[in-house]
């Protein structure tokens, strides 16, 4: 018989928002709870018969097998994971690969010592990019991995660039679209195998509201200056208003592929290609997240504690069909 894993959903904005449809596409997932620091604006939202407590209700944490954190990562995260995973097993998105080591160590070490599981990183870069960036070195021994976002016209809306622009003193909101640059694509679908910097492969395009009365300048200095999100790059700032950027930019289109490249045997030329398309950048996310509560949920059935990445998960465990039915379907 299978079991029902119930969730909580730890921040309700749009990756939020995707977590609830995926538990609805899920017939071995159940809502067990949504913990808030806005718990008024949130019922308002769902109505009355969604549970819906405060981020720090505990006694209603307790209702949940796995909590999906939806914060964001340069200020929610850092806080969040070793908040919650003292109490209970995990899943996050935290996408700063820059400080993703830093971030696994501490989680790693919270997690080990409450005994529980979190699953860290969780979603498509990092995430599923991350395995095929792996897969790719290890079947062609030496070879290149490159990835590239936002490879039509619009570009693709980055969830987490978007929110650390939004903290930014100053900014009432804003969207920032990643534009992968073609040449860089093309110099290595042809094999050359090119030595590029982040700033050779995208470019930043931010869409801003600013408050009224603030400093424009000042937030666009801060910005081109963000460490870890826009420094490195090209990056092009838009002040729009409201109205602007909610009829032009509404929607969270993004999309991207991992190019692996490198030779077989006497020097062939070898190269491998993962794509994907998303319509809904926060809902793929929140479907990648949500099966990985299957993976955490037998992870610690396994006895085990500690922070996972999606290198460390067997595909298995992410799927909601036995091991005869992937053998005999899937394999």
């Amino acid at each position: 018989m299978r079991t029902t894993i119930k969730l909580a959903v730890i921040g309700y904005g749009n990756v939020g928002r995707g977590v609830m449809k995926a538990i609805d596409k899920n017939d071995d997932m159940e809502l067990a709870c949504i913990l808030s620091r806005s718990p008024d604006r949130v019922k308002k939202e769902l109505g009355a018969n969604v549970p819906v407590f405060a981020a720090d209700d505990f006694e209603a944490l307790k209702k949940a097998d796995v909590a999906i954190l939806c914060g964001g990562s340069k200020d929610d995260l850092p806080v969040q994971g070793p908040f919650y995973a003292k109490h209970i097993n995990t899943i996050d998105s935290y996408d700063n690969h820059s400080q993703a080591l830093a971030y696994f160590t501490s989680m790693d070490e919270t997690a080990r010592n409450a005994g529980t599981v979190a699953c860290v990183s969780i979603g498509w870069d990092p995430g599923t990019f991350s395995l095929e960036r792996v897969l790719g070195n290890a079947f062609m021994p030496g070879a290149k991995t490159y990835g590239f976002y936002g490879t039509g016209p619009r570009g693709g809306l980055s969830m987490g660039h978007s929110d650390a622009i939004r903290q930014v003193e100053g900014v009432q909101d804003a969207r920032q679209y990643t534009h992968a640059i073609p040449e860089a694509i093309e110099q290595v679908r042809s094999g050359e195998n090119p030595e590029l910097k982040p700033g050779d492969m995208h470019w930043r395009e931010c869409f801003v509201v600013a408050k009224d009365g603030a400093n424009t300048g000042a937030i666009e200095n801060e910005i081109k200056n963000m460490s870890g999100y826009f420094a490195p790059y090209k990056t092009v700032v838009h002040f729009v208003s409201q109205e602007e950027l909610d009829a032009k930019y509404a929607g969270f289109p993004h999309d991207g592929l991992v190019i692996g490249s490198g030779t077989t045997g006497d020097g062939n030329k070898a190269l491998v290609e993962y794509r994907n398309t998303w319509d809904s950048n926060p809902e793929a996310t929140a479907n990648i997240l949500v099966a990985h509560a299957r993976a955490a949920t037998r992870l610690a059935a396994d006895g085990k504690s500690g922070a996972f990445t999606i290198l460390d998960i067997p595909p298995a465990y992410l799927s909601p069909h036995s091991r005869e039915e992937l053998i005999g379907s899937f394999l």
